[in-house]
């Protein structure tokens, strides 16, 4: 058997426990990789909790550095950006430890290949040009910050579109610099190509899977909620943004119009960190938000319905997967839906709009046959679509087959214009 090579990857939050959007592809990868090569991890810990799991992730490297990340004093640190005139995802992310540890890696190991996960990690992937480099940037997430700066009024507007030009025009660089830049999704790849023309010969993408074992809808579990009770469960990290501003709405502009039909209908919020505002909406009539649980799956396979009203939404949700694998009907913003190769109306349920909402879930409500017809439709979509050795093949042939050619790869210039970014 030939001996593995050497690659590093790195990952701007420790890959496990899979238990979230980034995660779960992190951890995928990681694993996917850790079969084909000698992998040597360089990652942060930025939730006390998450030092447990250091050790499931050491099995699976020939090395590892994990580097503790305050996010308090990160947020802190990310302001120096703006004297410098630089994305402050970067500085979030800035660490000298974690910079001298890739050095020498690099210096002692014949490392070829460098995986690089979410766009702040290729800070530390600079200055070695005869390494291939793949950059997974997941989402474009300068466009995250622009579509945050149009929810916002004030200083938090400003803040917000200075991160997104200066975090486009880093996300660009890194893109012209590296031998390919992949995406989430096909909606995501075409958005970056046109942000990033330069570039649109080597982006490309790779879609998310779903791990259908795991996400069975065989699984009999205990229910969680009260007797009688009709659930519409949304389930995501609630300190998220996006995931915050969804859940809002929703029990504020839907639930009302659907338990004046339906009184016994609740809305669960399931996730960990809720905020103080997701918090504060237990007390509404009909909705309760349970923090952290020990798992999501009886919370989803026990509701009557899987919502996912995503107001602003990049590259494809995991959450709305992970429902549909255990066989659960799912109604979803077009946002939400985004990447999603499922059909409307057989497979899942799009809606747009509070009013267009509530009626489409009091329909859903009074089908049950219908309701279990899409959810069953819904899991054959996703183990026939999303299962992850398919979806991580064109990783593959980006690692082992001809290299881009193109100067700025070997560049000095072009390493020096990244360094700067």
């Amino acid at each position: 058997m030939a001996e593995m090579s050497d690659l590093l990857l790195l990952v701007h939050r420790i890959p496990y426990p899979p238990n979230k959007g980034d995660k779960i592809r992190s951890w995928q990868l990681l694993k996917h990789l850790a079969a084909r090569y000698r992998v040597h991890l360089a990652t942060f810990v930025d939730e006390p909790a998450d030092w447990q799991y250091v050790a499931q992730v050491r099995k699976l490297c020939a090395s590892c550095h994990v580097a503790a990340l305050n996010p308090r004093q990160a947020r802190l640190r990310s302001l120096r950006a703006l004297l410098a005139n630089r994305a402050m995802s970067l500085d979030y992310y800035a660490d000298g430890a974690t910079r001298a540890w890739v050095r020498r890696t690099m210096d002692d190991h014949p490392v070829g290949r460098i995986v690089v996960f979410s766009t702040p990690m290729a800070q530390y992937a600079q200055g070695w040009p005869a390494a291939r480099c793949i950059v997974d940037l997941c989402d474009v997430d300068s466009e995250k910050w622009r579509q945050y700066a149009q929810q916002q009024a004030g200083p938090a507007r400003l803040l917000y579109a200075y991160e997104a030009e200066r975090l486009l025009r880093y996300e660009r660089q890194v893109a012209a610099a590296c031998d390919a830049a992949l995406f989430v999704s096909a909606p995501e790849a075409a958005l970056f190509q046109k942000l990033a023309p330069e570039s649109a010969g080597h982006t490309g993408w790779y879609g998310n899977g779903v791990d259908t074992d795991y996400f069975t809808p065989a699984t009999v579990y205990a229910n969680p909620y009260a007797s009688g009770e009709r659930v519409l469960v949304f389930c995501g990290s609630m300190d998220y943004w996006p995931n915050g501003d969804a859940v809002q709405w929703f029990a504020r502009e839907v639930l009302p119009l659907v338990r004046a039909r339906q009184p016994a209908v609740r809305f669960c919020i399931v996730g960990a960190r809720p905020t103080a505002e997701v918090q504060a909406l237990g007390r509404l009539p009909g909705v309760s938000v349970t923090g952290t649980v020990p798992d999501v799956r009886p919370y989803v396979a026990r509701a009557a319905l899987s919502v996912a009203p995503l107001r602003v939404a990049r590259g494809i949700q995991n959450k709305v997967l992970e429902a549909m694998a255990m066989g659960k009907a799912v109604i979803a913003s077009p946002q939400a839906l985004e990447g999603i190769d499922a059909v409307n109306g057989s497979e899942i349920l799009c809606a747009a709009g509070a009013t267009d909402w509530a009626q489409r879930i009091l329909a859903a409500l009074a089908d049950d046959g219908g309701r279990m017809a899409i959810g069953m439709a819904a899991r054959t979509r996703v183990v026939a679509s999303y299962g992850w050795d398919a979806r991580l093949a064109p990783l593959d042939a980006l690692l082992e087959g001809p290299r881009r050619q193109a100067a700025a790869l070997s560049a000095a210039g072009e390493t020096a214009r990244w360094n700067r970014a």
